[in-house]
């Protein structure tokens, strides 16, 4: 299979949840291939983490702190990403709450705090990043979604799931509004398995480049589809 180079010199993504797990492993591969990140997390000292470990192999980042529920915190947050590095290609909504109580047991706090951050939050940033990159000429947008919430189900964790199918809605609505201002909206439909994150940050690669220019409102189950991850992995080497 041919390989597609990837080169994303002189783009800016921001990425949410990049403390930890699957958003760090995206912001590790975005800077691998060229790209300033801004690492966005809840907790700062992991954010701090993921922006060294950027710097230390030769790339630039920035940490930020933001509750992603709170859109002020959203507002500051993107300037803060602008103020360092000028611009915002790329917005990677990596945040995700998961609280594994049955669902009999669920309390309004848990119930309302997973939706506010996986649903809420999500769009506070899709909206105000959008706002960023229509009237820079456009961008890519990439939401994270339950891959459980399409086709299948946890024992527990009915907050998780709803808000994994809310998102796959949400993208492919907002591809369809933000098509005419060039911004692509797209999902990767993620596994639990956190062993599975270095492909999910190749499908996000994938989609961040040239060869996804023609994809947007589209769904991408990472690491069940074998002919996808094949694609994948040669556009993301």
């Amino acid at each position: 299979m041919t390989e597609i180079e990837i080169d994303l010199a002189g783009r800016t993504a921001l990425v949410t949840g990049a403390g930890a797990g699957v958003g760090r492993a995206i912001a590790l591969a975005l800077a691998a291939k060229g790209a300033s990140v801004a690492v966005s997390d809840l907790n700062i000292e992991r954010a701090d983490r993921t922006a060294d470990a950027i710097r230390v192999a030769g790339g630039a980042a920035c940490a930020l702190h933001a509750d992603i529920s709170n859109r002020f915190q959203v507002a500051n947050m993107i300037e803060q990403a602008r103020d360092a590095f000028g611009r915002i290609d790329i917005l990677v909504n990596a945040v995700a709450i998961l609280h594994k109580e049955p669902m009999l047991h669920v309390d309004e706090w848990s119930w309302r705090r997973q939706i506010e951050v996986n649903i809420t939050g999500t769009f506070f940033c899709t909206q105000l990043v959008a706002r960023v990159m229509a009237d820079e000429g456009g961008g890519c947008i990439i939401n994270l979604a339950s891959a459980e919430a399409s086709n299948s189900s946890l024992p527990a964790g009915i907050g998780y799931i709803t808000g994994g199918a809310g998102l796959i809605g949400m993208t492919r609505q907002a591809a369809r509004e933000l098509a005419p201002h060039g911004i692509r909206v797209n999902c990767i439909a993620t596994p639990t398995r956190d062993a599975l994150k270095e492909k999910v940050a190749k499908a996000a690669l994938f989609l961040c480049s040239d060869a996804a220019q023609s994809l947007t409102g589209h769904v991408l189950a990472a690491g069940e589809d074998s002919a996808f991850d094949d694609r994948v992995a040669a556009a993301a080497e």
